[in-house]
């Protein structure tokens, strides 16, 4: 819409010229409020999904050693990672050549956090993105160790997380898993499975129909394919964001059909 406004306004005052300058600016000003400030430049979204990449498969090595040692589910779950974002044979050698170094001995993942904010802290939804797919693998066993999430909270504080923040991201992203594909979201007459589909969706069943559809549209947005894009997520990883938006949407229907109101 801007980038409309900044060219008339510039081809009135300017002429052609001023025209061309305006829709540059308008264009900047409209991905900054899709896709956050980190969007504003689309020549750097290379550059935020290497990070990205980067910064993730290191960090999963890290998280998967934080117990002392790394499961088979743990390593499983990494490769379905892998899977789903359809790797070339090279890719997939970096991706592991990172998970290998982020889970040594030593490995400083405040530096490689460091260089995530620098890259792509500025986005709005990347750092969120980051958080899910870590928590995902700490899930992959069916227990978070207390060194996990000792790791996984001063991860998320480097991200600019706070303690609530924090606790709510891993309640819903391990209730969100509950209504996974050929999960309990088709039991829609379990009170445990209504129960869990609040708690995927951040509220409770004291929260008005207003505010459930509020926090249901919140969390499609943070999953919304062009805005991910848009921000750097690679689009390989755009399946993985799918998952969990029909992962919400399965959440979603349970709660609305327990609400003869909605």
């Amino acid at each position: 819409m801007f980038k409309l406004i900044g060219a008339g306004i510039g081809f009135v005052k300017f002429g052609f010229l001023g025209g061309v300058i305006g829709y540059f600016i308008g264009s900047a000003i409209d991905r900054r409020i899709a896709y956050g400030a980190g969007g504003v430049n689309p020549l750097s979204q290379k550059e935020r999904q290497k990070v990205f990449i980067e910064t993730l498969f290191t960090l999963k090595g890290k998280l998967a050693k934080a117990d002392g040692h790394i499961s088979q589910a743990e390593i499983d779950q990494t490769e379905q990672t892998i899977t789903a974002m359809k790797m070339s044979a090279d890719y997939r050698a970096v991706a592991i050549d990172h998970f290998k170094s982020g889970s040594a001995e030593g490995f400083d993942h405040n530096a490689q956090l460091a260089q995530f904010m620098q890259v792509c802290g500025n986005t709005h939804n990347l750092k969120h993105m980051l958080m899910v797919y870590l928590i995902v693998l700490a899930l992959a066993d069916g227990v978070i160790d207390p060194a996990e999430k000792a790791l996984l909270k001063d991860i998320a504080g480097q991200l600019g997380f706070n303690d609530h923040q924090f606790n709510q991201l891993m309640e819903t992203v391990k209730n969100q898993a509950h209504f996974s594909s050929g999960g309990q979201g088709n039991q829609q007459s379990s009170a445990s499975t209504l129960d869990d589909a609040y708690k995927a969706l951040g509220v409770s069943k004291s929260n008005t129909d207003q505010e459930v559809k509020q926090a249901y549209k919140k969390l499609m947005s943070q999953y919304h394919p062009d805005k991910l894009i848009g921000q750097g997520l690679p689009k390989e990883m755009i399946d993985v964001a799918t998952d969990k938006a029909q992962e919400i949407q399965a959440a979603y229907a349970v709660v609305k059909n327990s609400r003869p109101s909605m």
